[in-house]
């Protein structure tokens, strides 16, 4: 098996991970739970996200496709950008379970975008 098709299954196996562990992360937050409250919550996550992040980079240097050259990539790289400010909104800085809930939601619309713009590799998945 070649260097990309391991870059893109771990990445794929990252993104899932991501997700399940946001979902559940969120699900935490909209019922007040302890499980926040636990170490591996604060480390995992992270690590996951680093991973993901690694095999994108790989991808995209064996690939020769770049954000601000492609535009697909461009758009998930300002989308995840946009991921990243409302998750953290969500889960850690929203003042208030309401915003928390809301910002939660937006950020998993963000999160169907960039997989849809992956899937189609086009800025604008819904016109395909």
């Amino acid at each position: 098996m070649n260097l990309y098709l391991v870059l893109k299954y771990v990445h794929i196996t990252t993104v899932v991970v991501t997700l399940v562990l946001f979902v559940g992360r969120g699900l935490w937050m909209v019922f007040s739970s302890q499980r926040l409250a636990q170490r591996w919550v604060r480390i995992i996550p992270p690590i996951v996200d680093t991973v993901l992040l690694a095999s994108a980079i790989g991808m995209t240097l064996i690939l020769h496709q770049y954000p601000f050259v492609n535009s697909w990539l461009t758009a998930k790289v300002v989308a995840l950008i946009g991921y990243i400010l409302i998750g953290s909104l969500a889960l850690t800085y929203g003042r208030t379970r309401g915003l928390r809930i809301s910002a939660l939601w937006v950020a998993l619309v963000l999160f169907g975008y960039i997989v849809a713009v992956a899937i189609t590799k086009t800025p604008v998945p819904w016109a395909t």
